[in-house]
């Protein structure tokens, strides 16, 4: 798959009202089971840098890093400042449309690293936005994405939604590939022990490259 087959079409939605819209309201609950949100935590605290200044995206009313990663900064951006404000593990939030304005409002090489959980099928414009993650990382910053089977279903993209977890990891890798600006791309079944009693999780990373 190259950077032109993503037609337009690819990432229309059934609900098209503004995101801004949509998340109005907040809501402060989670999206995955303890053990996935237990597991999304023991692989950035493997990949991540420890006491380092960290950006969470698509961010909400909890993050899901573990405190064994002694962030010196958790920056959030995200849609309701409600369940940002509520969100006691960030030190810093930003509340920020990605899908009207890919363009964050960082400056270059500003972070550590950089994660989305859960909510990579929300974006419209994913190689624009993992273009300007890639400007807001330092060389060697990893940018970890984790997935579940979760999903506002109106508000997931098309192409997202046509894929099973297998092909969602190759999409999340082409973006990677199109964005520019990173390399070693690795991805990781990170489901909990316990097969269909838990939520299913996973993993694609990569490294801003030099």
């Amino acid at each position: 798959m190259d950077e032109s087959a993503f037609r337009p079409e690819f990432f229309e939605r059934e609900d098209e009202s503004p995101d801004r819209l949509f998340y109005a309201a907040p809501r402060l609950l989670v999206h995955i089971d303890d053990r996935a949100i237990e597991a999304a935590g023991r692989l950035y605290s493997e990949v991540l840098p420890k006491r380092s200044a960290l950006l969470d995206l698509m961010s909400s009313y909890r993050s899901h890093l573990a405190d064994d990663l002694q962030w010196s900064r958790l920056a959030g951006l995200g849609l309701n400042e409600v369940e940002l404000r509520e969100n006691h593990q960030i030190t810093d939030y930003t509340v920020h449309d990605l899908n009207a304005n890919p363009r964050m409002p960082y400056t270059d090489a500003e972070f550590d690293g950089a994660v989305v959980t859960v909510s990579i099928q929300y974006m419209t414009r994913p190689v624009e936005i993992f273009r300007d993650v890639a400007r807001v990382l330092k060389p060697g910053a990893p940018f970890v994405v984790t997935y579940s089977d979760r999903m506002f279903p109106t508000k997931a993209v098309r192409i997202w939604r046509s894929l099973d977890d297998r092909d969602r990891a190759t999409l999340i890798a082409t973006y990677f590939k199109y964005a520019g600006g990173f390399g070693d791309v690795q991805a990781r079944d990170c489901t909990p022990a316990g097969g269909a009693s838990h939520d299913p999780l996973f993993a694609v990373w990569a490294y801003r490259l030099p």
